[in-house]
């Protein structure tokens, strides 16, 4: 059904770059990487590339040989796939966060329903991905469906998630009313690392398959795992072919002799990235062929959440609203995401190697080099942090706004009621106000805790828009608590360059969490679990004395509204 690895011509995505003055720092870097034999350790799992301790470094790596194993299993995920549409199977819901939910969206927005005809009768399923707490947001996902012919895949290596486990539960008891409680568990697949309470949850509601995973890699690695590969199986992508390209890529990657280096496509990328960095070029901008938008997403968390430490960190600018030249700051490193055939950016970004910003264009010779881009964007994160010397691979500051959402959960659970929160009165004086505290090299960062729709899309696009006019400082945009699991590490590790403007909704119409799948009772809303992560995050934003705004824009129906008119009035 979906190929096998070893059956597909060999393709090479190719990297251009017009590095300007960055030129003579980034030939150094390379210099180094060969000198030090950077390449080589690090497929040999050399920790002391990062760090001098081996903590979450040597059980972070599994990621660089991933397909050799992937590769055996693909008569076994399509095996999963002819079942399952055998049995009349036509939908999967996939809970995750993260690194388990940002490769299947991409897999389903690149190969699934989007690129098939509408109409046409499909041997896959549609996927749609529920990585939200917002009531409204998995209400629709629910109504998308029919959920007698949809699989659930319950997918988080902690096994621990909120957002995943409270929409099992949830699900779980969707799911009892549509099928009975004796045919329930064959709807439940789940992807975890080995030991994780997942495996015995599994057990327990007799899931019909639990994929176990390298435990050796990360989420934002594990795109080539179990925890992409599955979902990408599920929605018609030829794997094989996919991992054929990976394998490609892997063989360029691993050149490391000082005649060679340079042809190395992630040793040049990574010691771009990190020497423009160090440079004070630390937003890295991307421009991406329509088809490969959504792989902005995927790379972003693993750029942010790799990078952003020890005050140190590389922001990863992705769906930008593109502004004339000459508006952008020097602290730009663009890159140009170029699928063949797609000539739509080139004469902007001529226009920006004209005026002398940094443009590396990576060209990709057809969708499925995604496969190779996978692995090259890890290995040059994990490059780029030997230059910036951190820990590529842990994420130190991500579970401040976890701690601070569980004890505002618990305190609702004492009182009942939620605490009102730091809420700035919305209108345009106060938000020009707070990004009048902007400084040059600094960014803005748009936390909107609503329900993800088009036209919150649009709105928050708009404001985006707008504040890049008037500040021209890079813009980052993200729906909570989606982001907390994405650019969240970086917002609270970076060097605390970044204003925070928060937009948290109501829901229109409340979900109850249950306590336990299958039990009637339930002691939080998904409403108040929301409202409780922005609170967290905002009370973790300000214990690292980061520059905080936040905004309440009424229900989710008037969201959109309430954004389009702020930007409206600037």
């Amino acid at each position: 059904m979906n190929g096998s690895a070893k059956s597909h011509p060999i393709k090479q995505s190719t990297l251009t770059a017009q590095l300007g003055d960055l030129k003579p720092a980034v030939d150094k870097g390379l210099q180094s990487l060969c000198k030090e034999r950077i390449i080589g350790r690090i497929w040999d799992h050399d920790y002391s590339v990062w760090k001098p301790q081996p903590t979450e470094i040597t059980n972070r790596l599994g990621w660089l040989r991933i397909m050799d194993r992937m590769s055996d299993e693909v008569d076994r995920l399509n095996g999963l796939v002819g079942q399952l549409t055998g049995e009349g199977y036509t939908h999967a819901l996939l809970l995750g966060m993260g690194g388990s939910s940002l490769a299947p969206e991409l897999f389903e927005k690149t190969f699934g329903r989007p690129s098939r005809p509408p109409e046409a009768p499909s041997p896959y399923l549609d996927l749609i991905v529920v990585d939200t707490t917002d009531a409204d947001a998995i209400r629709a996902a629910e109504q998308a469906v029919d959920l007698k012919h949809t699989l659930i895949i319950v997918s988080t290596k902690s096994g621990g998630t909120v957002e995943t486990l409270s929409a099992f539960k949830y699900f779980y008891n969707q799911l009892t009313l549509a099928v009975g409680p004796e045919r329930v568990g064959e709807h439940f697949i789940a992807i975890t690392d080995p030991g994780s309470k997942i495996i015995e949850m599994a057990a327990r509601y007799h899931f019909r398959e639990v994929f176990e995973n390298d435990p050796n890699i990360g989420g934002r690695y594990s795109a080539l795992s179990y925890f992409g590969l599955v979902p990408a199986a599920l929605v018609g992508t030829d794997i094989g072919r996919l991992l054929a390209r990976a394998s490609t890529m892997a063989s360029n990657n691993a050149l490391s002799d000082c005649d060679v280096i340079g042809d190395n496509l992630a040793a040049r990328l990574g010691a771009a990235m990190g020497q423009a960095a160090m440079a004070g070029h630390d937003k890295l901008t991307f421009i991406t062929s329509a088809a490969l938008a959504s792989f902005g997403d995927w790379v972003e968390q693993l750029i942010a959440e790799s990078t952003g430490k020890e005050r140190k960190g590389i922001l990863p600018v992705v769906g930008e609203p593109q502004e004339p030249v000459d508006s952008y700051g020097e602290d730009r490193l663009f890159i140009h995401m170029r699928l063949d055939g797609d000539a739509g950016d080139d004469d902007f970004v001529s226009e920006l190697a004209e005026a002398d910003y940094p443009v590396i264009t990576v060209h990709l010779k057809d969708l499925y080099d995604i496969g190779g881009q996978f692995l090259l964007w890890e290995m040059a994160t994990a490059i780029a942090g030997y230059f910036l010397r951190i820990n590529p691979f842990d994420q130190p500051n991500v579970e401040a706004a976890k701690v601070k959402a569980r004890e505002i959960v618990a305190d609702y659970s004492e009182k009942g009621s939620l605490p009102a929160g730091d809420f700035a009165q919305l209108n345009p004086i106060n938000l020009k106000k707070f990004l009048s505290r902007a400084k040059q090299g600094g960014y803005i960062s748009i936390q909107a805790y609503v329900h993800p729709t088009p036209e919150t899309d649009a709105a928050l696009q708009s404001l985006r828009k707008a504040i890049n006019l008037l500040t021209d400082l890079a813009t980052t945009t993200g729906y909570g608590p989606r982001f907390l699991h994405s650019t969240g590490q970086l917002h609270k590790g970076d060097g605390g360059n970044g204003l925070f403007i928060q937009l948290v909704s109501d829901a229109d119409k409340d979900l109850p969490i249950p306590d336990e799948a299958g039990s009637e009772t339930s002691s939080m809303s998904f409403n108040v679990l929301k409202k409780a992560q922005a609170l967290g995050d905002a009370a973790a934003l300000r214990e690292v004395k980061r520059r905080l705004i936040s905004f309440e824009v009424g229900t989710n129906a008037e969201a959109a509204e309430v954004i389009a008119r702020l930007a409206a009035a600037f």
